[in-house]
């Protein structure tokens, strides 16, 4: 005898949130301005805004996303700021 086949259908494909790619500046604080573009070929990532012309560029991965860039240019600037206070 064979075994009876379940009615139960699969359970959905969750769907992923598109990430950003334009953020704020963190000098100027103009919203949308900062964009990231992502060089796979030289494993550079590079995030530039086009009010102040402010830019930070940084290595990355074959993962590396827009938003990591911003990332660690917001980290690179709390560190920045830290040892500024530290100093003085």
């Amino acid at each position: 005898m064979g075994k009876r086949k379940s009615r139960a259908k699969p359970p959905p494909k969750k769907r992923m949130d598109k990430l950003d790619t334009v953020f704020s500046c963190p000098f100027c604080n103009h919203g949308t301005s900062v964009e990231c573009r992502i060089d796979m070929k030289n494993l550079i990532g590079e995030a530039s805004c086009r009010i102040c012309q402010e830019s930070f560029s940084t290595t990355i991965t074959a993962l590396s996303e827009a938003i990591d860039i911003y990332s660690e240019w917001i980290d690179e600037c709390e560190r920045v700021n830290n040892l500024e206070d530290d100093a003085a």
